[in-house]
Order: structure tokens, then sequence, then C-alpha cells
């Protein structure tokens, strides 16, 4: 039988479905406020006329309770709108759980991208033993963050994965149950979580979802591409920010890093625990029953705190021993799943996740003189006196040959002692857990050879001296920092102490390059282009130096954050990028969304390993042609001019701090940083952190950061006779094309007639119209680039998707807009009501919620 198309599958198994459970839903009788099932239909239907008829938010509510609600008060107006936002925000948990319980329905497990695709096509053209010797090098890493990006808590998430379940199973009686379960379940947060809860969430998904896919996908590999021989190479691993990210997180301490590091140790053994278990009830033949009986009491004594000799390295050899016993004696009887935990452990060790550390040079910088400033004044001789008064490359001099030891208790500042502190509990960390655990330290914001010098004599000094056994990774984040890049590194190539020392780390040098930053300073085309740039310009100045570089990308979930569509971007880099290691990080709803199910997680992950890979195995070339290369860099130019001077609009800040949500994002109480770096009273741009930016357009249905300027560009080449060439771009540059699909998503996810109101206010208005204008230049100059009648045309699964869910949100964004402007009225009237403007507050940030979770990757 063939199969049928992507988007008849979309709307038979996840459309289809909605509406039926959404009908049962909405009858529910859970609410204390009558009829909340019944009038939310008419409020949507009332919203949809009112925005087709262009009439504002406020119009639209007072329309509505004019039609049908006339004679409630005000303050059950105001009760029945939070009684509307909680029904959404269970409608958009509903939705979510059908489309993950048809994501292998939807989506072809073994189509173009998968492991078996790949290995297909790799036979065909004889490139297996290709592919194999390719394998033996690559990597992929799934680095899980801590970005606030999505709130459900523990028991909604666990509702979700019900759900999904019995929606699969088409359980109706359970499916009855879970939505009433769903209906008295509080999403709301009182109390912002700590860095500990997060990454309590987070291993959530590594026990009950990652251990196991990440599991399969290793068997598979080692079964049908590698027939079975052990690899050495572990291919897949995962890294993790929670706990040991302190950029802009006072909460961050070393105790908490102690205390994740400690949960992710206790985790995977309890999943190892589990499957001894499990196995220990099949093996029971002579000479291997009491061997699996005592891993399991040994395993039982490490989760239950009492002593234990165990180690990895005698785990694994305890398992291989049986596993060899069972194929000499026992005709190879369950040597399969037994094979399968022994993968598992080079998987993920006695660690498994790779905790990363993450500070701010400027921080670094701090702490680095504080440190510097104790030791002299204490009499020590490790820095000269006059230190401070050097140049710059006298102080990396001293700093590269640097020797001794810190005393911390000469420390005085806090801040500084435990920036220190972290730096031991890395050390102490690899004693336990191994030197996997924690072996990498992030410097965002890096600017300078001196910065990287500085954690490096930091690192030396405080825990390693002369045996450092962690990874310095520079993230290079504005424009100017990644046009500076390429020269910062051939600085530290070329220093002989640094050298030594990536000598000892396998002449490999992990470099992160962060997306959302260099958006938010350059906008979407020229941030990706000089992300694309500079990983040339490093690629080359590696290999000259025979240093194999490692890219780490900071992508969030849109694409005006490098997400989208990830996979095609690794598929479009040609050979002038180093590929060997793919790394990239996910997070909020992005890993809910792509890694939340073992199905979607295997496909998703398969699709970045065959990404990756597929470039170094076709035979297509992918070099950017020079035509195309100085039309691209003409496009990013323009690009970055008109989003430049769109942000030095006099209006910009104050119609975000004024117009939008952006100050509602710290009220939310879904992650446990601060929702900006500084201590600057007023909002300064600098200090913005990028997803509250991104988030708060996105609020708007604007979603500036994904599309402006791309317009403005291309009417260049419209304007002069010449759009021949951008269309020539968009055919023969994967890149590019890439790039336009994602913008594309951007658009789609936009809807003006929202805030169309704005363009007659008398502050506003004039700004509006600048934002509307390059967004229906976008729109219309990309449908001619690419040939298409409507956006995302040729995902029209993906599109019908985005479809449903803005229509899920519509009344949710209605009631957002109606409470923001409630409380700008309530802000200028000559007494203010104090009490209102709280309730009209409450509701925007609880109207925040849905539309970050329906959007998947809003921010």
């Amino acid at each position: 039988m063939s199969t049928q198309p992507k988007l008849t599958r979309f709307n038979q198994n996840v459309l289809s479905k909605y509406q039926i459970y959404n009908s049962i839903f909405m009858t529910l009788p859970f609410d204390a406020v009558t009829k909340t099932g019944a009038l939310l239909p008419l409020f949507h239907e009332t919203c949809h006329k009112g925005f087709e008829n262009k009439e504002d938010p406020t119009t639209i509510v007072n329309t509505f309770f004019k039609k049908y609600q006339a004679r409630r008060s005000s303050e059950s107006q105001v009760n029945l709108l939070f009684r509307f936002i909680q029904y959404i925000e269970r409608q958009v948990v509903l939705f979510d759980a059908i489309e993950d319980a048809a994501f292998p329905i939807v989506n072809n497990m073994d189509g173009i991208g998968t492991l078996r695709s790949l290995k297909e096509t790799v036979s065909a053209d004889n490139k297996l033993e290709t592919l194999r010797k390719y394998l033996e090098e690559f990597k992929v890493r799934i680095v899980l963050t801590a970005h606030p990006t999505q709130f459900y808590p523990g028991s909604v998430l666990g509702i979700i994965t019900d759900l999904t379940e019995a929606i699969r199973e088409n359980d109706l009686l359970r499916i009855n149950d879970l939505l009433a379960q769903l209906g008295k379940t509080p999403f709301f947060k009182h109390e912002k979580p700590s860095p500990f809860d997060e990454a309590v969430s987070l291993i959530w998904y590594l026990e009950n979802v990652f251990y196991k896919s990440f599991g399969g996908i290793y068997d598979y590999i080692q079964q049908n591409i590698f027939d079975g021989e052990q690899i050495e190479n572990n291919i897949i691993n995962i890294g993790f920010w929670p706990g040991g990210d302190r950029d802009g997180n006072p909460f961050v301490t070393p105790e908490i890093t102690l205390k994740v590091a400690d949960r992710l140790r206790l985790s995977i053994i309890k999943n190892y625990y589990r499957n001894v278990r499990q196995l220990k009830r099949k093996l029971t033949f002579q000479g291997v029953e009491d061997r699996m009986g005592n891993l399991e009491r040994e395993l039982y004594s490490i989760i239950t705190n009492e002593a234990s000799d165990l180690t990895l390295k005698t785990f694994v050899s305890e398992l291989k021993a049986v596993k060899q016993i069972i194929i000499d004696k026992h005709q190879s009887l369950y040597v399969d799943e037994l094979n399968s935990l022994i993968n598992k452990t080079h998987l993920f060790g006695f660690h498994f996740a790779n905790l990363d550390i993450r500070q701010d040079s400027r921080k670094h910088e701090q702490f680095f003189n504080d440190m510097v400033n104790a030791l002299l004044e204490n009499g020590s001789d490790i820095f000269p006196k006059n230190y401070h008064d050097l140049p710059e490359h006298e102080q990396i001099k001293i700093l590269s040959k640097v020797e001794g030891s810190v005393d911390l208790s000469l420390i005085k500042d806090e801040e500084t002692l435990m920036a220190l502190e972290t730096i031991k509990a890395i050390k102490t960390i690899q004693e336990t857990n191994g030197e996997q655990a924690a072996n990498r330290y992030i410097i965002s914001n890096n600017q300078s050879t001196l910065h990287v010098m500085q954690l490096f004599a930091m690192l030396k000094l405080v825990a390693f001296q002369d045996d450092l056994t962690v990874d310095i990774g520079p993230l290079f984040e504005t424009i100017t920092d990644l046009e500076n890049a390429p020269k910062v590194m051939e600085e530290l190539y070329s220093n002989p102490d640094y050298a030594k020392h990536l000598k000892a780390r396998g002449n490999r040098q992990t470099i992160m390059l962060g997306f959302s930053d260099g958006t938010k300073d350059g906008g979407y085309l020229m941030a990706n282009w000089a992300i694309y740039q500079a990983k040339e310009n490093l690629t080359r100045v590696s290999r000259e130096y025979g240093i194999k570089v490692i890219f780490f990308d900071g992508r969030g979930g849109p694409p005006a954050r490098g997400g989208g569509k990830t996979h095609n971007f690794y598929a479009s880099l040609g050979p002038t990028i180093e590929d060997e290691e793919v790394q990239l990080t996910i997070q909020g709803q992005t890993i809910s969304s792509n890694f939340g199910t073992l199905e979607s997680a295997q496909y998703n992950l398969e699709q970045l390993i065959s990404s990756g890979i597929g470039n170094s195995l076709s035979d297509a070339d992918l070099s950017m042609q020079p035509e195309n290369r100085e039309v691209m860099t003409d496009l990013a130019n323009r690009s970055y001019e008109a989003y430049a001077n769109f942000k030095a609009h006099p209006k910009f800040i104050s119609y975000l701090e004024h117009m939008s949500t952006l100050k509602y994002y710290a009220k939310t109480n879904i992650g446990s940083r601060p929702s900006k770096r500084g201590k600057s009273e007023g909002l300064v741009f600098e200090d913005l952190r990028a997803i509250p930016f991104v988030g708060s357009w996105s609020q708007l249905k604007q979603n500036v950061p994904g599309f402006f300027g791309v317009g403005t560009a291309l009417k260049h080449y419209e304007d002069i006779g010449e759009f021949d060439k951008a269309q020539h771009l968009f055919k023969t540059s994967a890149f590019f094309k890439t790039l336009i699909e994602n913008s594309m998503m951007s658009l789609s996810k936009s809807f003006f007639d929202l805030t169309r109101y704005m363009s007659e206010d008398e502050e506003y208005g004039e700004f509006w119209n600048v934002i509307y204008k390059e967004y229906e230049v976008s729109k219309r100059l990309i449908l001619k680039l690419t040939g298409y009648k409507e956006l995302m045309q040729e995902e029209p699964s993906g599109k019908a998707s985005i479809a449903v869910r803005e229509s899920i949100v519509l009344p949710l964004l209605t009631i957002q807009q109606y409470a923001l402007k409630k409380i700008q009225e309530l802000e200028k009237a000559e007494v203010r009501d104090e009490e209102q403007i709280k309730i009209f507050e409450k509701m925007v940030t609880r109207s925040l919620f849905g539309n970050i979770n329906a959007s998947r990757n809003s921010a």
C-alpha cells in the first residue's frame, strides 16, 4: 500500500484527533466559572472575525462581552478571561501530546536523513568502508541548556507523557481521565526554580528518553554498519549546562555544580541498576547468575549511599566477562541485550552527561584581577608587582608560564571566591565521576587572547597545576568578535605553552559560536553569514597549525537564534568548514518538541548524524561559488545596515519596554537566572538576554529578529534589475536556501493584525509601520525569490502544525494585548488603581506561558 502524503497523515492523525479530543475536553466539568468550555469557541470566533475586520484587541474583547455576556460584572469578565487562559494552556498541552503520539506516523522513520536510508545509500554507492572510517572519528553532541523557554512543571510533563501514550493506544477512558486531571493541575510556578530544579527537570529527559534512544542508535550503528564489532568512538554524547552555566546567573554556586554532577552520576547508575536487574532475571545460567547478582548489589549500594568499591572500569570488565561466558557456554542467549548495556556504559560512563562550566569574560577579568591583587598583597611572587601595568602581550607571556598554587583563604571577595571554588569543583567531579564528567569551560563574550589566558592561568593555579585536563572554549558572539576570532585563535595556536596544552588534549580545540547574540547584534542575515565566514577562517587557521577545530553552535529554538531546521544547516556546509563533530545547544520547548519522545529523539538525532556525515560522503560540491559569495556578502551588509538603522531608531528600546511583554519575562518564574545581565536600572540593549529579546517580538507576533533586513537587502537587487543574482544564489547555495526557508518560518508565525492598532499610536505608530513595511517587503520578495505561492510551501505539514498552534493561541494573544492596553490606560490615569494594574499584569504574565509553549521555538 502506498504511503499517503505527509500533510494527509498530519490531518488524519493530528488535526482530526485534536478536534475530537478537544471537544471532549471542552465539556469536562472541572471549572468553577460556569460555561467557560462553551464560551471559549464563541470568543475564538469573535477574535477570528474581529481581526479579519481589522478590529483591535480591546474592541474584540468588548464586542464578545456585549454580545454574549452582557450581564457580567467587570470582575466576572476578568475571571472569565483568566479561565480562558487556563483552558488554552491545556489545549496546547493536548495538541503537543497528540502531535507527539503521531510523530512516527507523520514522519518517515526510515526515510531520507535516517541511518537506515544513509546505510542503503552508501551501500549502493560502495562507500560502506568510507562510512565506517568516518564514524570512527565523527561525533554529535547535544548540549541541554537551562535557558528558560518552557514552564511546564514536572506534574504536567508527567501528564503529557501519559496522555501521549493513551492517545497512541486510543484509550478513550484513560484520555478522559487525563484531560480531567490536566484541567485540575496547576501550571503556574509560584517560585522561581533553583538551578538544581532545572537540572532535575532535564535529567528526566536523560533518564527516560536519551538513555534509550541514544543507546538504540548506537546499537543500530554497531550491528548494521560495523557488523557487531566494537567501536572505539562513542559517536553520540550529551552535554549539560544546568548547574554549570554561571553566565549572568548568581544562583549557580560551586555547591550546586557538585550537587548536579552527583545527581547525574546517581541517575545513570539507577538506569544501569534497572537494566542489570532485568538482565539478571534472564541470565539465570551457571557462571553468570552470581556475577550479575553481585553487580546488582554493588549498584544498589551506590544508589543507597552505602560503601561500594565498584568503578566504571570494574563494572564494564564484569559485563564483558559475563558476555564472553554467554557466548562460549550458553549459545549467546540474550547477548544482544547485554551488549546494549555495555554500549551504554561506553556512551554514558558513570557521568551520564558532560557538565560544562560557563562564565562571561568580563567577570573572569574581575575575578582574575581580584586574585592577582590578593596574591600581591600577601607577598606572593607568582605575579610581578607591576603586572597590572604591563602591556597585554607581556601579561600573556606571564600567564602562559604561570606556576604555583593559590591559597583560597586569601580571597576576600565572595564572588571571586565562588568562581575559584568552581574550578576546584571541576577537579573534584573529575576525581569522582571521571574526566569526561566535567572537562570543558566556556568563556562567553570572549574578545581577546588575554581572556583565554586569564582562565588558563586560573585553572592551573587553583586546581590543575601541570596537568590541565580541561578544554577551554572561547565563545564568540558579536559581529566584531566573530571577525576578530581567527586572529585570537592564531595567537593562541602560536603560543608555545598553549600549543603544548592543546597537544596534551589531542590537538583539538572547541570554539563556540553564538547565534543568539549574533542575531541580536547584527540581524538575521549578517549573523548567519558572519558565523559561516568565521567558521571558514577558523577552519583555515586551525588546519594551518595542525589543530582539529570543533565548532559548538549556541542555537536556540527559533530561526532568529540559529534554530529552525538545524540539520539542514549542517547538511549545507562545504569542505571549507570543519565538520567532523556536530555540537549544538538545545533548550526549553526545543528539547520537548525535538527530543521529548523516544521516536522524535531518535529521528532528530539521526537527521543530525546523517547531515554531518552526508557532506563528507557526497560527491556534490557544496563550496560557495565566488559570484555567490559576492552576492551573499552584499546581501548580509545591506541587511546589517537596515537592521542597525532600525536598532538605532529612537523608539526601539522604549517600544520593547512599553509595547511588548519584555519586562514580564522576569515575572514568569520559568528560569532561575535574571532576564538581563547587568545591574543597570534602565533597559540597556547590551544587557538584554537573547531569550526575552526574541521572545518579546514573538509574543507581539512580529518576529523581527528572524527577518528584519532580509526584504531591504533583496529589494536592492530588484531595484537595480539584478534580482536573478539573488535567485541564482537561492538555487545553487544550500546554505542560503536553508537561511531563507528558516526565515519563512519566522514570517509564517508573524500576525500583524494583532498589533495593527499600534499604527495609529501617537508615540509608536511610525515605528510600528517601519516593522510592518519590512515584513511586507520581506514576505513579497522571499516568495518571488523562491517561486513559491505561499510561505513554507515545501513544508505543508510543518505549515499546518504552525497554523493549528497559532489558531489555538489566537484568543490568548488577544487577551494579552487587551491586558497590555488596559495597563497603559491605567498608568496614564490621574489616580493610579494599583490593584487593577496588578490584575492585568498577572493576565499578561499568565498569557506568556501558552504562547511560549504553543510556538515550540518562540524564544
